[in-house]
């Protein structure tokens, strides 16, 4: 498939959080980026001036946009995070201006030390990170320093120097921030108990120190240690509170593959998310076209193999939303709760918004395809025997009772057809009549098309219920059309779609393609309609006083609102503001009557 413009890349980005991947011509990975609005994100590159020449510069290297959407800011952090590890694009080192990534350090130490750093060195300490925002080390480290004391000082707390008594206490142990390890006033056991739980929470897992807290709590409650008791719920509510459950990053999930499918008549979409030690770390999303309506099931098995040979993927797992059939070198898992189901709710989730890109995209690249698409959704939702390429569709309009009208909108390939929409004045009818108005204007409208051989639409929509509809199969009947068009009513309140002869209504998914062009069609009509009302309770409205001038007609009238603005105005109007609108002989007509009067 062709490259769709940057522009039209842009266009068909969704407004959720994610990570967008920007690449070269050559489809060479440049850029790893986060957003909490994708859109908006990626849309500033190209409509901002940058100051900073390597900006400009990638900028003029972007070909490809590909993204990652995701449920929470954190959970793109995260993913960020891992891609750029992983692939080391060349612009997210020279765009942050050469500086490293920020880390965690773990210091290798009999006392370990918890601090940030933008160096790691091989010297058996612990590293966590990369991060990509320093403000993210720094919310980490706080909640760890409010959960645990540890010490801030460099000293080389060994056995021998601290049993030869060679560190005193300091400031940080008077304000209750460290226990004192430097004078042998905390052991290194009780010390490192604490590292081990900092080190779960830097990985996501709050579940240990949670259950630890809430142990001490009770223990000191039962001897009657109230304020401290209290003081370790503070530190519950903190945890609790930072506590965001990633969808990401779950160490327990390893090398896995996951693959999730969105399919509709023509085409399905198979997302594909590979997991390398808990993190993603790749998502590509095919496109199939079907050539014999294969099943989901099908298609789903048929690119799981195309996709592992492509990524040359050896995982020995995979996850899917539904049983299918590799083999027995493969373990398949249909998740139904946790984690698992998270990841694979994520993986259709990526399915979902590409193939609404794809869509869009497509409506601007070509249209016919779009129409064509669109056209075969409509015909298998709503069991029509040909494609709906011509829809009219009829609402009556009669507000309070007076000017009873009708409208008539045209749809063709699924777009309005403005030349062709129709108003009605009702003529046969006295007074609001839902049901016979829409009989007469259903037989006015089709009786022309016969007598002038115009093309007949292949289906008609009432707006309304059963009535209505009843009453336009009344007109059908007499033309001879029952049986040739297919009708079908819709009622407003639960979008319930009626047929001739069946009582029970059809409901279309709230969200489908067919429903929405319905719901355009009967929008559009209603609003055609109240227009036509209003301009004819307007020139009702007209008539009342200055049509009723012998001599002046709707254009004079009009000339002199358009400069009086009121027909108050008219009236107190002298001969030659008059003459200076509409000329002497109507300026004298419009003065006489008044002035007679």
């Amino acid at each position: 498939m062709d490259t769709p413009d940057i522009e039209i890349q842009l266009k068909t980005l969704p407004n959720q959080p994610g990570v967008y991947q920007y690449y070269d011509k050559e489809d060479t990975l440049i850029y790893v980026g986060k957003a909490k609005n994708l859109k908006k994100r990626v849309s500033s590159y190209f409509t901002k001036n940058h100051e900073y020449g390597k900006t400009r510069v990638l900028v003029k290297k972007i070909a490809l946009i590909k993204h990652i959407v995701v449920k929470t800011e954190t959970d793109a952090l995260l993913l960020e995070n891992n891609l750029i590890k992983k692939y080391q694009p060349r612009y997210n080192v020279l765009l942050k201006d050469d500086k490293s990534y920020p880390w965690i350090c773990v210091k290798n130490e009999r006392f370990p030390r918890v601090f940030s750093t933008r160096r790691v060195y091989k010297d058996g300490s612990e590293y966590f990170g990369p991060y990509t925002s320093m403000k993210t080390v720094r919310t980490l480290l706080d909640l760890i320093k409010g959960l645990y004391s540890l010490r801030t000082c460099n000293y080389n707390l060994s056995r021998e120097k601290v049993e030869a008594g060679k560190y005193k206490r300091c400031l940080e142990f008077h304000l209750g921030n460290c226990k004192g390890p430097c004078e042998g006033l905390e052991s290194e056991e009780e010390y490192h108990g604490n590292i081990k739980a900092i080190k779960e929470i830097i990985k996501g897992n709050f579940k240990d120190s949670l259950s630890q807290f809430k142990v001490q709590m009770m223990a000191l409650a039962e001897n009657m240690q109230f304020e401290e008791a209290q003081k370790i719920k503070e530190k519950i509510e903190v945890l609790e509170n930072y506590q965001a459950k990633s969808t990401i990053v779950n160490p327990k999930i390893s090398n896995v593959d996951v693959f999730s499918i969105m399919s509709d008549e023509s085409y399905g979409y198979i997302n594909f998310l590979q997991l390398s030690y808990g993190a993603i770390i790749r998502s590509h999303t095919l496109e199939i076209k079907k050539k014999l309506d294969e099943t989901d099931k099908e298609l789903l098995e048929l690119a799981i193999t195309e996709i592992r040979q492509r990524f040359n993927s050896n995982s020995k797992e995979i996850y899917v939303p539904f049983q299918v059939d590799l083999g027995e070198n493969v373990k398949v898992t249909v998740p139904k709760l946790g984690d698992k189901k998270q990841i694979v709710d994520l993986s259709l989730r990526n399915a979902k918004y590409y193939r609404m890109e794809r869509f869009k995209q497509m409506k601007i690249v070509d249209p016919d395809r779009h129409a064509n698409r669109i056209m075969a959704q409509m015909k298998a939702d709503l069991r029509l025997s040909e494609e709906p390429r011509h829809i009219e569709c009829f609402d009556n309009s009669n507000i309070q009772g007076t000017n009873p009208v009708a409208a008539c909108v045209v749809f063709k390939n699924g777009k309005p057809s403005k030349k062709d929409y129709r108003h009605f004045n009702i003529k046969t009818v006295e007074g609001p009549d839902d049901f016979a108005s829409m009989e007469e204007v259903v037989h006015r409208r089709y009786l022309r098309l016969l007598e002038e051989d115009q093309p007949l639409p292949q289906l008609i929509i009432i707006d309304g219920g059963k009535g209505q509809l009843s009453s336009a199969l009344k007109s059908l009947d007499v033309l001879g059309l029952r049986g040739k068009i297919a009708i079908i009513g819709i009622a407003k309140r639960l979008e319930e779609l009626f047929y001739p002869n069946d009582p029970i209504p059809l409901y279309l998914d709230k969200k489908s393609e067919t429903l929405k062009i319905i719901q355009q069609l009967r929008n559009e009509a209603h609003r055609f309609g109240i227009e036509h009302h209003r301009n004819r309770r307007s020139k009702n409205a007209l008539n009342t006083e200055l049509e009723t001038i012998p001599g002046i007609g709707e254009k004079t009238v009009v000339e002199l609102l358009k400069h009086f603005k009121s027909a108050k105005r008219v009236a107190h109007a002298k001969l030659d503001e008059l003459e200076g609108v509409v000329g002497v002989s109507r300026a004298e007509k419009v003065y006489n009557y008044y002035h007679e009067k």
